[in-house]
């Protein structure tokens, strides 16, 4: 299995190093630059312009990694469908901020159904193909919840894809931390023996290396909507696929940290008027601190 993860590593890598300079020319050319939001920290408006939708690179190096092993293990590809779904929503988003030119994107709602939509679908093929209701906790073992399963994984799946895309705010931080997060899913997947997942977890590492040579700062090229939801989507299918999805509070604390600093920030101005933060997410709040984004 080793020589097999070494190679996904390597393919991954290579396609998304080799992708980038030929993709970011064209999205130069189709003129789609990144559309900075007015309420952003303003040394971010100098990014404006710079290449996004990105994450096609990521999206398309993840699939053609894949179709290395897909006929020696099929079960990737039920992995492939909750991250591209994932994916899809994410693209829609960026064609209607950068395409239509509505900074905003998908409406709220949208976005929710189309998140929902496709959790659910996922969660209905593991009750048809694989049905069970145990979640496994660190350290205390597992437990059968029944009915409850559902809704829980249904909130754990946007949760943590919307976790995700909250990440990706500065250069290299979304790519970064899931590389991280990759390195994680794959000693676990290597100790517990899920192959598939293993794979998965490697090609995801290796693809966002490769991304990080034209994101890292100054970026050359941002992931988008596009990148960030269908990480979001591989890194919850990785999550599901080792049967761990509480692992993703260990694995993805950034992850954790970033979408907790939203949720305090706008609860404690809806109920008192103040900022705990001088803004969210928190990688905002260092920026305003002084922090070059290189050192958040």
């Amino acid at each position: 299995m080793i020589h097999e993860t070494i190679l996904a590593v390597i393919i991954a890598f290579a396609i998304s190093a080799l992708l980038c300079p030929i993709i970011i020319p064209f999205l130069h050319k189709l003129k789609f630059g990144q559309q900075v939001r007015d309420d952003g920290p303003q040394s971010h408006l100098k990014k404006q312009g710079t290449p996004t939708m990105g994450g096609l690179i990521i999206l398309c190096s993840i699939i053609i990694t894949s179709i290395f092993y897909i006929p020696s293990y099929p079960k990737i590809i039920p992995v492939l469908f909750v991250t591209v779904g994932f994916g899809i929503i994410g693209f829609l988003d960026d064609y209607i901020k950068v395409v239509k030119k509505r900074n905003l994107g998908l409406k709220a709602g949208q976005k929710s159904l189309g998140q929902l939509l496709v959790a659910v679908l996922y969660l209905a093929a593991e009750y048809i193909f694989a049905p069970h209701t145990t979640l496994w906790i660190p350290f205390a073992g597992e437990f059968d919840i029944g009915f409850f399963y559902y809704p829980v994984m249904l909130f754990i799946i946007i949760g943590a894809v919307n976790a995700v895309n909250l990440t990706d705010g500065i250069d290299g931080l979304a790519s970064s931390v899931t590389m991280v997060a990759a390195m994680g899913f794959l000693v676990i997947s290597s100790i517990e023996g899920f192959v598939q997942m293993n794979l998965l977890a490697a090609a995801l590492a290796g693809v966002c290396l490769g991304f990080l040579v034209w994101n890292f700062h100054p970026a050359k090229v941002f992931m988008g909507d596009t990148g960030s939801m269908f990480l979001g989507g591989l890194v919850v299918a990785l999550a599901f696929g080792l049967r761990m999805p509480v692992i993703l509070i260990f694995v993805g604390i950034v992850y954790v940290a970033e979408t907790m600093s939203d949720i305090i920030q706008i609860g404690s101005v809806k109920l008192t008027g103040k900022r705990v933060f001088k803004m969210a997410p928190i990688h905002h709040h260092f920026e305003l601190c002084g922090w070059s984004e290189t050192r958040v």
